[in-house]
Formats: structure tokens, sequence, C-alpha cells
């Protein structure tokens, strides 16, 4: 009898070590790391990455895609620094539950830290940064954005072909302005196009007159500019202020709401590219901005819609390599392998050879305090 007791009891031990054991295999958490600007000159776009990439990761979470595994975002704030972003990639690298990374916000710390996820193979997704060489760091780096190779004679053309035929350049002082600048002027001069003066500004910079005054004095056909909403509301509303008539084509960065509230009348005209369009009917794209909207208390803009399909991207090839099986090896070959992506920001696929993204970009202008779609 004693002797059956102990095999019962022994038995019930054994059961009870298999059902946890069972339970803790099916109730496996995965990380997703992020770093973003949360703090600092650039935390409006650090807070709407944070923004879209929960709203992502809570979908995912609901939707039972990957039963038993819960994905968690763990969030880091590199204050656009590329010294923090470093040492943010450090940290991440070092923790085993992450097996992959979105970020950074520009270029300068994407790359940074870039350089650590190369050394730790670690897969790096940003949302953003578009400098030609950021990709070429590693097998590691991906991103969702078109670059400026791509983007700058775009514009370029869309400028020549609207009767420009001598430009002024003025951009931000980065490597993501660099680029910009040095694209458009590439493929602006591979036009025949003049290109009178390239004007570069640091960043924060809110008094630009007396670049202003320089592009009055060359009488360009139009104005390029290379900036984000803070700075290029000021050049806008001085440029109006100052007398100044030329046309202004921008990159997408100028694609933000506050663009239209900052520089008010002045924004009229500007001609900008964009990959996302908050107005449009595509129903994926216009729940999205529903489903933003009721959270956040306020409509997604290009970034956030960047952030939101990097997001998705991510957990797509974190499934894609297995789930709670999943390695940093097996994501970024998932990674690499995307392909007609349905994303907000329209279909993604990554080029085999480059891991660039293949996707379209849509021409905007300012009409009325509107951004409208033209051709």
């Amino acid at each position: 009898m004693m002797r059956f007791k102990q095999c019962k009891t022994l038995l019930t031990t054994v059961c009870l070590v298999a059902l946890s054991c069972g339970a803790s295999a099916q109730n496996k958490t995965v990380a997703i790391g992020y770093q973003a600007p949360l703090s600092g000159e650039n935390a409006q776009y650090g807070t709407v990455f944070r923004n879209s990439a929960t709203l992502a990761v809570d979908e995912f979470n609901k939707s039972g895609r990957l039963p038993g595994v819960t994905i968690q975002l763990k969030f880091e704030d590199s204050k656009s620094d590329a010294k923090e972003g470093v040492n943010i990639a450090r940290k991440f690298s070092d923790d085993a539950s992450i097996v992959g990374v979105i970020g950074d916000f520009n270029s300068t710390v994407s790359m940074a830290a870039g350089q650590v996820y190369a050394q730790t193979k670690v897969p790096q997704l940003s949302q953003t940064a578009s400098h030609p060489d950021y990709v070429k760091i590693s097998e590691y780096q991906f991103r969702n954005i078109n670059t400026q190779a791509y983007e700058g004679p775009l514009i370029a053309k869309w400028a020549f072909d609207s009767g420009a035929k001598k430009v002024a350049v003025i951009a931000i002082q980065n490597d993501w302005g660099q680029s910009a600048a040095g694209n458009f002027v590439q493929g602006f001069k591979a036009l025949g196009g003049t290109v009178t003066e390239t004007e570069f500004f640091n960043p924060g910079t809110r008094d630009f007159r007396s670049i202003l005054t320089k592009i009055a004095r060359s009488q360009p056909d139009a104005i390029f500019v290379g900036a984000f909403y803070e700075d290029g509301s000021a050049f806008l509303q001085q440029k109006v202020q100052m007398g100044l008539k030329q046309p202004v084509f921008a990159t997408s960065s100028l694609y933000e709401k506050k663009l239209l509230e900052l520089a008010g009348p002045a924004a009229n005209g500007v001609y900008l590219t964009s990959t996302f369009v908050v107005e449009s009917t595509e129903p994926h794209v216009a729940a999205f901005v529903k489903n933003y909207e009721a959270r956040y208390n306020g409509k997604p803009q290009q970034f956030a819609a960047q952030a939101y399909d990097a997001t998705n991207i991510m957990l797509n090839a974190i499934v894609a390599a297995g789930g709670a099986n999943a390695t940093r090896a097996k994501v970024r070959d998932a990674l690499a392998a995307t392909k007609d992506f349905p994303g907000v920001t329209g279909t993604t696929s990554f080029d085999p050879a480059t891991r660039e993204p293949i996707k379209l970009l849509s021409k905007l202008q300012v009409q009325d305090g509107k951004f409208v779609s033209v051709k």
C-alpha cells in the first residue's frame, strides 16, 4: 500500500513538472528592440514610431498568428545621438530575447548602431534611414523607405519637367541632408539643369535670411529643400516674407501635418513626394488611419506609417522564422525574403542582392492648406 502511494505521489509530481514545462513552452516571449529619439529635438518622431509600433504589436498579439507566443517591444531612447545609438545597440545585442531591431530615426544614428549590429549579427530594420551607405554596412541592415539615390533624381526630373532649368539647393547638415542634396544635384545636372548654389544649415536653424538672400541674387527657377518640418516651416515663412516667388520641391520628409500648422499659407504650392497618403481610400490604409486616430487622437502621417509597416514586416519575418523558435539568423533570412508585403506605405519587397526596398512614391502638392495628390 505504501509503495502504491509513493508511486502515485511520484507520478503526480512528474505530471506537474511536465505540465509546467509544457505551459512555459506554450507561453514564450519573443522581443523586438526599438531604438528611436524619445527625447530631444526629434522626440516627436520617436513618439509616433512608438505609437505605431505599439499599435502593430498589440494587433498582432491579439490576432493569434503565433499561439502561445507573446511579442514584446523594448524601447530605448537614442536622443538622435550616435553615441547613444551605439550604447543601445550593445544593450540590445546582449539581450538574448531580442531577435530583431527596428530603428533608428536618422541615417547618422542608424549607421553608427549598424556597425554594432553587423558585428553581433542582429537584424536591423530602419523605418527612415535613407542614406545609400546604410545597407552597405552588412547583410544584417534593411530599410523600408526609399533612398535618396531614388528619391533625389525623381524629384529632379519632376522639377526639370515642370520648367525649372536653374535650381538652388538647401539641405540640413547631416548624413541624410548631404545625401538628399547630392542625389538631387546629380540627377538635375544629368538632365542638363544648372544648380546655382548648394547651401547646408545646421539642425535646429530657424533663421534662413542669409541663405534666402543668396538665393534671391542668383534668381533660380525653383528651390529644392531637404529638411524636416520644423526647419522647413521656418524656411517657407521667411521665403514668403522676403518676397521670393520660386516654387519649392521637397523630399517626403516634409509630409507632416505640423508643416501645414507651422508654416500656414506659406506652405501652399510646395511640391513633395511621399510613400503614404493619409487620405487614401484603400481599405487597409483607411483601417490603419482609423485605428491610429482612435487610439492616439490624431491622424498618422508618413513617419507613423513607416514605423507601422516596419514593425509588421519584422513581425512577419518572426513568423516565417519559426515564431517561438526564431533566431536572429533566421529572422535576417526571412527579412531578406520579404516579397510583396502589403503595407500602408505601399507594397514592399527587398532586392535580393542589395536589401533595398522596392516601392513607389506618390507626388503631392500643398493646396489650400492640404496635401493633394498630383500627377
